[in-house]
């Protein structure tokens, strides 16, 4: 049976896409359809979640895997010979920040996350060798940790920095399809895999019963979605800062990015508001523009240094990534970036596990246990970086709390005394805050 030549089979096939890629950074690949085989679509299935939720034809995983050889079979006759109609995508709206707004979530087929998988990691290897070291979300190999210890290494190295809060304003509906498909024609000009990424940008979104169409945007959720993204702001934000706007800066610069989420620091407060005046013009040659009160400029500079202004914003802290950058006094007793739990990011997790002990607060212990376990575990394996060990403490304590809480109220005899939920805390140990990622590895000197 074909497709059982394996991961390594369909990786060595990759890395000749990527090695071409490499040595013509200037050439445009136009055959490249003929990657997607079966065994390209067997490692695509495999990597595809099986547990998430349904689209609009109602099909699960289990249901595709009943007659999986076929299945890809037919999906790959389709996508090479054009007949592959991509569905719409099912919207669900799922709470952003403090749960008053909600975001927009696509939710494709089964069949559909299949293809958009096995496109995009072919579409990947070419665009991982033209990306940016300053891009780092939804990329092989990289993570919001290494974006954090960026920006860390780069505020230490400078001593601080002005920098440019930048939040993009509903970049994933403004997302303008001319303008992507100007940045796909210069590196990729393939007519089948064109095609396939135009009827998933053309897809309607199914909500309430009625399908619409929007001339703009690219539904979040998508499987191709976050590269997509990453090869419009490549060609919007990361190449103009690096080719355009640094070699005209007097002082030092340089850009952070994860997906839509950026800042930019630079040591010259002079610098920094003259990127701030042309940035908002950048963007919207290509269709984006700036939020008009999350975007701001901080003076983000050591306290002491010369030049330490008031900025424009909230003196002396940041958010990004859900960790509140501030200047704190180290053990030695020296200035360093310091980060914690942003408090909006906080508030919102805990809110989650007091009401998920609220609503199965009548389980058995030993599962109540073992779940709140995960999600501490879950918590602090994001949020467990070194200095952030007082706010993941206070965060295990408060859900200690919460659960004390909710097993009280289990009936109207439930009441528990602290003390005794101390034994019982004894029996069902809840893990020790404990700083998962360390960002001291290569310290920088300020």
């Amino acid at each position: 049976m074909t497709g059982t030549l394996g991961p390594s089979n369909v990786s060595t096939k990759l890395e000749r896409v990527a090695e071409l890629a490499r040595t013509a950074p200037e050439m445009v690949l136009t055959t490249l359809a003929h990657h997607v085989d079966l065994d390209l679509l067997y490692e695509a299935h495999r990597l595809t979640r099986k547990d998430g939720a349904v689209g609009v034809d109602g099909q699960t995983a289990a249901d595709y895997e009943e007659n999986l050889e076929a299945n890809l079979r037919s999906l790959l006759e389709r996508f090479k010979s054009g007949r592959y109609r991509a569905p719409p995508v099912r919207r669900k709206h799922i709470p952003k920040g403090d749960g008053s707004q909600t975001r927009p979530i696509g939710i494709p087929t089964f069949e559909d996350k299949v293809l958009q998988r096995a496109v995009t990691m072919v579409l990947q290897s070419v665009y991982e060798q033209d990306f940016l070291p300053c891009s780092h979300g939804f990329r092989p190999g990289r993570s919001p940790h290494q974006a954090l210890e960026a920006l860390w290494q780069g505020l230490m190295g400078m001593g601080g920095a002005w920098v440019l809060d930048v939040d993009i304003q509903g970049f994933f509906d403004a997302l303008d399809p001319v303008h992507l498909r100007g940045f796909l024609d210069q590196r990729v000009r393939d007519g089948v895999l064109r095609r396939a990424v135009d009827k998933w940008l053309k897809a309607g979104v199914l909500e309430h019963g009625n399908v619409s169409y929007s001339q703009t945007g690219t539904p979040q959720g998508g499987v191709i979605s976050p590269l997509l993204s990453n090869i419009y702001l490549h060609e919007v934000v990361d190449k103009w800062f690096e080719a355009d706007v640094k070699p005209r800066l007097k002082g030092r610069a340089f850009l952070v990015r994860f997906a839509d989420d950026l800042v930019i620091a630079c040591s010259l407060e002079e610098d920094a508001r003259r990127v701030l005046a042309v940035l908002p013009r950048r963007l919207g040659r290509f269709g984006l523009t700036l939020h008009p009160t999350k975007t701001r400029l901080v003076a983000f500079r050591r306290p002491g240094s010369a030049g330490q202004g008031r900025g424009d914003g909230p003196r002396g802290s940041f958010d990004f990534l859900g960790f509140t950058h501030h200047w704190a006094r180290s053990r030695r007793g020296q200035w360093v970036v310091r980060r914690r739990t942003a408090s909006g990011r906080f508030g919102r997790a805990l809110h989650r596990v007091s009401d998920w002990c609220r609503r199965h607060r009548h389980f058995p212990l030993a599962d109540q246990h073992a779940a709140l376990v995960r999600k501490l575990q879950g918590h602090f394996a994001y949020y467990g970086i070194t200095g952030n060990s007082p706010a993941l403490g206070r965060f295990r304590h408060e859900v200690r709390r919460a659960w004390h809480r909710w097993l009280c109220r289990r009936s109207r005899e439930a009441w528990i005394p602290w003390r005794r939920f101390v034994l019982l805390l004894a029996r069902y140990p809840l893990p020790m805050a404990r700083a998962v990622h360390s960002i001291y590895r290569h310290p920088a000197r300020p």
